[in-house]
């Protein structure tokens, strides 16, 4: 008799090929109590493992903070490197504050340390002004481009765009081995042994935070490679939920040149929503109308009311008012096929036939089991001959066996352009390379994405007035991609840039060798946003290079560039640093049109689509403004109120119209704003 079976043993047996191993182990063990207890641990141990992918967590990366005073209390390490000893600063040898007394008795002059923080020591940012360029409509949204830390920078959007962003379209590091980037620090390149897991405890704390700047119907794309194409796979599964994929694109690029392997030279673009349910459920769909559509709708039921249902009159209005339209209006493109049938309608060639009006489609289909025609609608086929058969081969014709042999068809996505989308779709990346070349005047970085693809995306899966995030935002593309894109369809899109200023490794290693190092200003002039990212979108809106130089015709298109600062939360609890607090309260108000940066002697400021009062004692006369605007049908969507006082706060909560969004100042900013720890926003 098996141990199992004994009585007293109180364990069902466990049927051939059901339960795991260890379950079935458990079930032979003959001490009663012995088995209770292990199996009870094992549950246990179920309930807390995590199926998926699993890596070492890294700590969060410290930051080096070469712009930020040398006060005491901060951690400090040597400027130039040279060793990376860490020490706390107990006070200066005078009031100048040149020379810092360290926590071991050390002097040394304050010009040759730099600030460190590690993660979990709070940091309030702030925003300065690198450039701005007011190339648009004074009313349009302002894209935004940020030189810092992405994982602070996305923290502070966590504030001002939570729910807010309709795509993101991230290119992070393909953690090859051979693109080293940094950690901590320190660039991570194919001899660490723990690059892997590095990459994957660097990219989800961003992941995690973006997730929550997503709106419902959001959408994300990560552009990856073949060393991490698996990992990411599993790791967005893991923040985004493995229902919320979407696709797995493609994107040939050309061949990899080792005879040793099969290669298609290919990368990858994962798809994600953030609410798959809330996507399908908001009509929100992976294909558009073409640019004028609307337009020529709008005017067909026109001119089909006033023809009384006459359609030769209503066609004959149709054609006159398409002649009137200009020359390069994106109506122009669908004259050729838009017409009326007899029931109002207005169609297009891509969508059905008016009678007779294409012979080329009247022919016979011969089903290729049956050998019978396919049943053909009376006006003929969708699609020339020639398409049809190239369909056929391409696998997008169902041809069914019925009474009739009916024939389907695979409809496929299509963009705006028309042009069919597909999950594999081709595009050297050498176009990329020579046009970032044209515009810069000269090669400046590696491996640039195509804008031409972004537009292609962007345009498929986000409406035209979305706001688009790109968090590794490189050498620009993707503004610029969405800049253009309103160009072409006159959308109101707005881009939010994240980029920093880091070198590559190469160049580090030949500005170390001739003496400089992060903060100086040889080092920070060749750092991608000052070197590659600033020039490259002044370039694209202005049309001039910075040299001064002719590249092509303006963007209308206004565009704020700023750099990320750390500010001291005394001095901001006491408003001492409004100017590097106000662009985060213009960005949470949306970024569009001007901004309230400087305290106002009437104590009280409203732009745009928000305001700010400074004086509590002016509440009165505040409120007055705010609600004529309300009555002029232009209520601010948010408020900022100056006060220490919860019941102040409270009372001009109160005395503001109903339906405003209203934020106590700068008590929420140090909750709200501050980074480098696991808080949570507002």
């Amino acid at each position: 008799m098996a141990d199992a079976d004994r009585p007293g043993g109180g364990v069902a047996r466990t049927p051939d090929g059901e339960g795991s191993i260890l379950d079935q182990a458990i079930a032979k063990i003959s001490d009663e109590a012995l088995r209770g207890r292990i199996a009870r641990e094992v549950e246990l141990l179920r309930g807390s493992r995590r199926f998926g992918l699993v890596f070492d967590r890294h700590l969060p990366e410290s930051v080096r903070l070469p712009a930020h005073p040398v006060r005491k209390g901060v951690q400090v390490a040597l400027r130039d490197e040279s060793s990376d000893v860490t020490w706390r600063v107990a006070g200066f040898t005078d009031k100048t504050r040149t020379t810092a007394v360290l926590d071991d008795g050390t002097k040394i002059g304050t010009e040759r340390l730099v600030v460190v923080r590690e993660f979990g020591e709070p940091v309030s940012p702030g925003l300065r002004t690198a450039e701005r360029i007011a190339n648009g409509q004074p009313h349009e949204s302002w894209h935004i481009v940020i030189n810092g830390e992405n994982y602070h920078v996305l923290q502070a959007l966590r504030t001002t765009h939570r729910g807010k962003i309709d795509l993101i379209y991230i290119d992070p590091p393909y953690n090859t081995g051979s693109d080293a980037w940094i950690y901590n620090d320190r660039y991570v390149d194919a001899n660490d042994r723990s690059r892997s897991s590095k990459w994957l405890s660097f990219l989800e704390r961003r992941l995690d935070i973006a997730k929550t700047v997503l709106k419902p119907t959001g959408v994300i794309i990560v552009a990856i490679g073949d060393d991490e194409h698996h990992r990411l796979r599993m790791i967005m599964d893991q923040v985004f939920g493995v229902d919320n994929f979407i696709s797995d694109v493609v994107w040939q690029g050309g061949r990899k040149n080792d005879s040793r392997y099969v290669s298609n030279g290919a990368d990858y673009m994962l798809i994600y929503a953030k609410d798959e349910p809330a996507l399908s459920a908001d009509g929100v769909r992976w294909r558009e109308e073409k640019a004028g559509v609307h337009e020529v709708l709008a005017q067909g039921a026109k001119v089909w009311a006033e023809a009384g249902g006459d359609e030769r009159a209503a066609t004959a209005a149709m054609r006159a008012w398409f002649k009137a339209q200009p020359k390069d209006s994106p109506v122009q493109a669908l004259s050729r096929n838009v017409w009326f049938l007899p029931d109002g309608t207005l169609c297009r060639d891509a969508d059905t036939q008016s009678p007779n009006r294409r012979p080329n489609l009247q022919y016979d289909l011969l089903h290729p089991v049956t050998g019978r025609p396919c049943r053909m609608h009376p006006n003929g086929w969708r699609y020339s001959r020639e398409t049809m058969n190239r369909m056929i081969v391409e696998g997008r014709i169902i041809f069914r066996e019925s009474e009739n042999d009916v024939v389907s068809f695979k409809r496929p996505l299509e963009d705006t352009t028309g042009n069919v989308v597909q999950s594999v779709f081709e595009r050297l990346r050498t176009h990329a390379g020579r046009h970032l070349e044209t515009v810069l005047a000269g090669k400046r970085f590696p491996f640039p994405k195509d804008h031409e693809v972004l537009m292609r995306w962007i345009r498929l899966t986000a409406p035209r007035d979305a706001v688009v995030l790109d968090f590794f935002g490189g050498s620009g593309t993707t503004t610029e991609a969405v800049m253009r894109l309103n160009e072409e369809d006159g959308g109101t899109r707005q881009s939010i840039l994240v980029t920093n200023n880091e070198v590559g490794s190469k160049q580090a290693k030949a500005l170390r060798r001739a003496g400089h190092h992060p903060g100086d200003p040889e080092w920070e002039a060749r750092g991608v946003f000052q070197y590659v990212t600033r020039p490259r979108i002044g370039t694209i809106v202005t049309g001039m290079r910075p040299d001064g130089s002719h590249f092509a015709a303006p963007l209308a298109a206004n565009v704020e560039m700023f750099d990320l600062h750390y500010l001291d939360p005394g001095m901001v609890r006491r408003g001492k640093e409004f100017a590097a607090i106000a662009p985060l309260l213009w960005l949470e108000a949306g970024a569009t049109g001007e901004r309230i940066d400087t305290v106002p002697e009437c104590g009280w400021a409203l732009a745009g689509n928000y305001g700010v009062l400074f004086d509590i004692d002016l509440l009165k006369p505040f409120a007055a403004a705010v609600t004529r605007r309300a009555k002029q049908g232009r209520t601010p969507e948010l408020v900022f109120v100056v006060t220490d006082s919860l019941t102040e706060f409270q009372l001009a909560v109160e005395r503001l119209p109903a339906g405003i969004t209203t934020v106590r100042l700068f008590e929420d900013y140090l909750t709200s704003y501050t980074v480098n720890t696991d808080g949570s926003a507002r």
